[in-house]
């Protein structure tokens, strides 16, 4: 009952947060858009109070989530302390979301897509810890690679303030692994777009879902190939850079 109704709180803070402010975090208000057809079925928006979730009834998980830091935002951010406690959205439909026994014994690390150290108040730390907003990610990566691409994204986000970040999974052959009784995607790859208006920046990020130390970078146009996602909130004429790396990763 508790569960229920801390997540019954947080849907109706969400809700009304959302209806006037949830594309702020899309630039010029304009989401990615799936061009996988197959991704399509049982996709559902969901707004939280600083990032927002396309999520899959397919994958059992999030497609993309999509956040706007600014430099005061990420200087609040350091104050904040994990909740840690994940939950299951109520506002998916029976079957369609990751439920906490499905990470249980899985090997596998609950990965944000829309990181815990990114969140600037109580209430959006609380919220990224639903299930909605992480996949099943290895656990080397996560708390070392993934993790370090994290702190030079805030890094970026502090240096230019206005900063938009859309991190995440693809899910590429034909042979792909689940766990648990939902059957959630693991994914083969992890992704980050970066877009940095005042810069006239924007590339991606790509690292293997496995313990690695390597990443690439991508131009946007390549990751839009790679993924089944376009994003047209960043300007075509600017998806074509791929800058050499990102410092201290």
């Amino acid at each position: 009952m508790k569960k229920w109704l801390v997540s019954l709180l947080m849907v109706a803070a969400s809700h009304a947060w959302a209806a006037t402010s949830c594309t702020d975090f899309a630039p010029n208000a304009q989401w990615p858009v799936l061009t996988n057809a197959k991704m399509t079925p049982k996709s559902r928006l969901l707004c939280y109070s600083d990032f927002a979730v396309l999520h899959s009834g397919i994958t059992h998980g999030p497609l993309w989530s999509a956040e706007h830091l600014t430099r005061d935002h990420i200087e609040a951010a350091k104050d904040m302390t994990r909740t840690n406690k994940f939950f299951e959205d109520a506002r998916l439909p029976e079957g369609e979301g990751a439920t906490l026994a499905d990470y249980k014994r899985s090997g596998f690390d609950r990965g944000h897509m829309s990181p815990a150290g990114n969140r600037w108040n109580p209430e959006a730390m609380a919220q990224s810890f639903s299930l909605a907003n992480v996949v099943p990610q290895n656990r080397e990566n996560n708390q070392h690679l993934w993790s370090r691409l994290e702190t030079a994204v805030r890094r970026l986000a502090v240096k230019y303030d206005d900063t938009y970040v859309v991190t995440g999974p693809m899910f590429i052959g034909s042979q792909l692994q689940t766990i648990g009784p939902t059957r959630v995607f693991v994914p083969t790859q992890l992704f980050k777009v970066v877009y940095v208006p005042s810069k006239q920046l924007a590339f991606a990020i790509v690292a293997d879902n496995v313990a690695t130390n390597s990443y690439e970078v991508k131009s946007v146009h390549e990751l839009e190939a790679m993924s089944g996602i376009r994003f047209p909130g960043i300007p075509e004429g600017l998806k074509d850079q791929r800058p050499g790396g990102l410092k201290g990763v």
